[in-house]
């Protein structure tokens, strides 16, 4: 009899971390779809054909087969040609309770006509990296290590084991034009 009741007292014990389990499941299920539908959101925004204008308005959006409510926020920013964009996400049967929230900046969108940048090289020679300008070989008339001259930038030796070339436009690599 002792013995039954030990295991049951145990059963009680597993069953109650399961349902925790399945609770906090369900709750990250949620919170992640609130965020895909908030990033989504800021996404159509920013690569719709009209900018935002500033102000409040609610959407209504049907995803995984629930219903949720998107409250959208546009709002100036001290920069010209750019707005804040905040994105707060809840299921319509429970309008209070915010699930996820996401903020992000929106340009306008480009003109009509605009072509967007090329970002990657064309192939040069038989295509090997050998023959591409700043992998391996420097462009013609730099000079560079490479051609015997004095190294400069990726040529350039190596300080406290860091790498000190490589031209780098302060952003990451990426420029960007402005708009106006």
């Amino acid at each position: 009899m002792v013995a039954l009741v030990i295991v049951a007292l145990g059963m009680m014990a597993v069953n109650g971390q399961l349902n925790r389990y399945v609770v906090a499941a369900a709750f990250v299920e949620t919170k992640t779809l609130a965020s895909w539908i908030a990033t989504n959101e800021i996404t159509t925004l920013s690569v719709g054909n009209q900018w935002p204008g500033v102000g409040s308005h609610e959407e209504d959006v049907e995803f995984a087969g629930r219903q949720w409510r998107c409250r959208i926020v546009v709002s100036e920013t001290d920069v010209t040609n750019l707005h804040r964009v905040d994105v707060s996400v809840v299921l319509v049967d429970d309008p209070e309770r915010v699930l996820h929230k996401v903020s992000g900046l929106v340009e306008p969108p480009a003109p009509a006509g605009f072509l967007p940048l090329q970002w990657s090289a064309p192939p040069v020679g038989d295509g090997s990296t050998q023959d591409t300008p700043g992998f391996g070989s420097p462009p013609s008339g730099r000079g560079g290590a490479a051609s015997g001259g004095q190294p400069t930038g990726r040529d350039a030796p190596a300080v406290g084991g860091r790498s000190t070339g490589g031209g780098s436009t302060g952003s990451g690599g990426r420029a960007r034009g402005g708009g106006g």
